[in-house]
Order: C-alpha cells, then sequence, then structure tokens
C-alpha cells in the first residue's frame, strides 16, 4: 500500500524549483535511513511514511493553487499581467518594475515559502532586542546603555559603529566557529587559535519546508502581521480625525501649534543641548522597562492616573479651541456675470431681437468676432447654470447699473454706452472703418457738437459724417454664487 501510494503522489504535478529541492532532501534523508536500517524494518517505514505524506502535501496544494489562479484570472481584470490604478500617474510606476511579472498564485505561494524560510534571522534580532531591553541579562543592557552614553556624548562614534558591530557579531564569531576551543577540563579558560581550521564555516542556510522551524516563523509572520495591523489602526484613529479637517476646529489649532513650533525650532534649535536631551531620554526609555522601576511607578501612580490626567489635558486643550480658534462659518462668495445679447431685426423695422445669454460680451473686437463665429451660451435665463463646485446665493439676477466700469475694464472699443436707462451697450457701424473708442450720452441729451443723426443713432467722437448702431447690443448682469459643500473624501 505504501507503494502505491508513493507512485501516485510523485505522479502529481509540483513547483519545479521546490520539487528538486525537497526530492534532493528525501534522496539524503533516504540514503542516511538505509545506512541505519534495512527498508524491511519498522525503523524505516516512518520515514518513508513522512515522505509520502509531505509529497501528497504538495501535491493537493499545487492543485488547488491551480485552480484558485484558473478562477483568479477570470474574475480580477489584468492588464499585461499588471494591474494598475486609474487614479495615479504615469510617475508612480518605474521602470525597473516594467519587467516584473503579474500577480499569480503559483509565484506567490513560491515567493511566500521561500520569505519565510529565509525570514527567521528578522526575529531572532527582534527576539534578542526584546530581550536586551527588558533587563533578562542585567549585564547586557548596561553594557547597551554604556555604548548608547558614549554616543550621546561624542556623536562622531556613529561612524564606528557598522565596522565594530560587524567585527563583534560576524567576522569574530565565525572565526570562533572555525577555530573551537579544544576541550581542556585542566584549563576551561585557555583558547588558542594556532593550527588549521578544525570546524566547518558557518552558513546561513534557510530552513526546511514543513519542519518545526518553518512554522515557528509562519506563526511570528502571522503575529507580526497582527501586530503591524493594530498599530496600524490605532496611529490612523489617532491621527487622521485631528489633521483631515474632518474638526475644523481641531486641525486648525494642530496647524498653528506646529507653525509655531517649526519657526520656534528654525530659531532656537541651536541653543538646545541635544547631547544632553537624547541621553537622559534613552536612560529613561530604558529604565522604565525594568521590572523594579516598573513596581515603583506603579506605586507612585494609581490606577487611574494616567487616564485621569490625559482627560485633563483633552479637556484642556478643548477648551483652548474653543475659545481661541475661531473659524469662517460663512461659506466663500463671489460674484458672477452673464451678458444679455440682442441682435437687430434684418427687417429693417429698428427693432431688437433677444438672442440668447452669454458669458462673453461678443464685443466688435472679441476673437469670436474676428473669427466669424456666433455667440454661444444659453437662450433663456432659466438655463444658466453655476459653475462646477459653485451654487446660487442670491435669489435672481441684477442689472448692472455701472456698464462704462465694464466697458472700459476689458478695454472694449467701438461701443456706444449707456449710462442712464436700460444699460445697453451698443455696436458702433461706420461703413468705413471701426475706430477705437466708447461714446457716452444721456438718453435725450444731445451728442457732442450738438449734432444727432435721424433715428436718434449715435456716432463715434471725432468722426465725421453720420454714424449708426451695429446689429449686436448687450448688458451686464451679475449674480452671486458660494461654495458648494462637498461630502467627507474616505
Amino acid at each position: 500500500m505504501d507503494e502505491f501510494a508513493l507512485d501516485f503522489l510523485t505522479a502529481a504535478d509540483e513547483p519545479a524549483q521546490v520539487q528538486k529541492e525537497e526530492d534532493g532532501r528525501d534522496e539524503k534523508d533516504g540514503r542516511d535511513e538505509n545506512q541505519q536500517s534495512e527498508p524491511g524494518t519498522p525503523e524505516a517505514k516512518p520515514g518513508l511514511r513522512s515522505r509520502v505524506l509531505r509529497r501528497g502535501i504538495l501535491g493537493a496544494a499545487n492543485m488547488q493553487d491551480k485552480l484558485l489562479e484558473k478562477f483568479l484570472s477570470e474574475v480580477i481584470p489584468v492588464d499585461g499581467g499588471q494591474m494598475h490604478d486609474p487614479d495615479a500617474s504615469d510617475d508612480d510606476y518605474m521602470p525597473a518594475y516594467a519587467e516584473r511579472p503579474g500577480f499569480t498564485v503559483t509565484t506567490m505561494s513560491n515567493n511566500f515559502r521561500r520569505f519565510n524560510a529565509r525570514i527567521g534571522v528578522i526575529f531572532k534580532f527582534q527576539a534578542r532586542v526584546i530581550r536586551l531591553l527588558s533587563w533578562r541579562h542585567p549585564s547586557q543592557t548596561l553594557s547597551l546603555l554604556g555604548v548608547y552614553t558614549f554616543v550621546c556624548l561624542d556623536p562622531y562614534l556613529l561612524c564606528a559603529l557598522p565596522p565594530v558591530a560587524v567585527l563583534l557579531g560576524v567576522l569574530i564569531p565565525s572565526f570562533i566557529a572555525r577555530h573551537p576551543a579544544a576541550p581542556s577540563p585542566a584549563a576551561p579558560s585557555s583558547y588558542s587559535p594556532r593550527g588549521p581550521p578544525l570546524a566547518p564555516a558557518r552558513t546561513v542556510k534557510p530552513v526546511k519546508e514543513l519542519s518545526r522551524d518553518f512554522f515557528r516563523n509562519m506563526g511570528d509572520l502571522q503575529n507580526s502581521m497582527e501586530d503591524f495591523s493594530v498599530l496600524h489602526d490605532r496611529i490612523v484613529s489617532l491621527v487622521v480625525p485631528r489633521t483631515n479637517f474632518s474638526d475644523e476646529a481641531v486641525s486648525s489649532a494642530a496647524f498653528v501649534l506646529l507653525c509655531a513650533a517649526a519657526a520656534a525650532m528654525s530659531i532656537a534649535a541651536h541653543l538646545l543641548p541635544w547631547r544632553q536631551l537624547l541621553l537622559a531620554a534613552g536612560w529613561a526609555v530604558i529604565w522604565s522597562s525594568h521590572p523594579s522601576a516598573a513596581r515603583l511607578l506603579r506605586r507612585a501612580a494609581p490606577p487611574g492616573y494616567v487616564g485621569a490626567q490625559g482627560a485633563r489635558a483633552r479637556s484642556l486643550l478643548a477648551s483652548w479651541v474653543g475659545r481661541d480658534i475661531i473659524l469662517d462659518s460663512a461659506p466663500e462668495a463671489r460674484e458672477v456675470e452673464i451678458f444679455e445679447l440682442q441682435r437687430l431685426s434684418p427687417s429693417g423695422s429698428g427693432e431688437w431681437e433677444p438672442w440668447l445669454f452669454s458669458p462673453s460680451p461678443y464685443d466688435p473686437l472679441s476673437a469670436a468676432r474676428i473669427a466669424g463665429s456666433r455667440p454661444s451660451g444659453s437662450r433663456f435665463f432659466e438655463d444658466v447654470l453655476p459653475p462646477d463646485g459653485w451654487e446660487w446665493s442670491g435669489k435672481k439676477w441684477a442689472l448692472d447699473l455701472w456698464s462704462r466700469e465694464w466697458v472700459e475694464e476689458r478695454i472694449i472699443t467701438g461701443v456706444e454706452v449707456e449710462t442712464e436707462g436700460e444699460r445697453w451697450v451698443y455696436d458702433i457701424h461706420n461703413e468705413h472703418e471701426v475706430t477705437a473708442g466708447v461714446v457716452e450720452y444721456p438718453p435725450g441729451s444731445p451728442p457732442p457738437g450738438g449734432r444727432r443723426p435721424p433715428g436718434g443713432l449715435s456716432w463715434e467722437e471725432g468722426e465725421e459724417g453720420t454714424g449708426r448702431r451695429g446689429e449686436w447690443r448687450r448688458r451686464r448682469w451679475v449674480r452671486l454664487v458660494r461654495r458648494k459643500k462637498v461630502g467627507v473624501v474616505g
């Protein structure tokens, strides 16, 4: 039965690189076991069954990976093997990553297994740092404090730390591993590095898959992801609501405090004793984790004391924000304009026909008139919409009675301006040419020189002969708009 199961399971497809490494390990283990016991002995059967079980697990995992990959390829939209964010710019994608493979379950599974087999050194370093800071070995923690003290008093020693760390942490242990001390009961403290190497060199190898260390790394990785998620959520809950202007008063207070701190530090940063401050802060942090110091702190601060002081500080900050931070309650408001255009009736009756409401005055020297284009706009007042991101503040449009001002601001020439009445601004028509200038006259008053052409039409000042109005007239309407309130951005 074991031989049949072995032949069946080894026929399954396995990842090439992982299978080669696993086959090499199994052959080596098989040779070692065969040297120790015969194939038919009871000692050889557990090794055979373990190999069968291991290959069966890998084959089943590979079949699941293929099925899941096929499913994801049908569900997830993939553009050339790369998942792109439509809101991201082209600068976010570096050319070095253009040739990297897209997401596949097989590649993800292989990379995760390789990563998990090699990440143990990170967790070992993390455990040693925690053990060092938790005072499990006081001599080691005091040595760390001594090194930290020297670095704080003389920051140039930071340049010597990397080579010293390599010497003490890598080279010397590697040398001692190749030249181990001889077992000498008479003189256990004596050590002589003379002679040829007595032991093989130390190497860093990934742990075997499905081994105890492999699953230990998976557990550490799982817990590290949980720690990161908790830390990330806690930072987001503490920082983001106070800096994203969801509460404008609190965010404005943070803005004011940070501006004041930046201004103060730019002036007085060189006056602070940074070495002494860093030295005191480092000693305080490391000594606070000492068991005796922790007990003293618990006795000095009764339960709930820290929470009460934090609540008091938050209340003081809230009272200061409510008293001194003043926000603009009214939204931003602006004035928008629209020009009512009318055209002279082509029938010769002298009547003006309503044309449309345009954002441009369509004056004689405008780009649209020179290009021979028709004005653009809305036919009725009700069709005029506010700009994007704004809404109407005023109830209705108001006629601009200062027609001369907006004409002069735009440096419009070749027009006739009414300063009273309906405030129309007419085109000046001249059969010879249209010269620069603006003509003003109040209704009922004679034009300059005491002459008025027939029909009540004016002529341009300084122009000889009789003039008449052009085919277009316009007047300006204004209305207030305010910024539209938008929803919270997620």
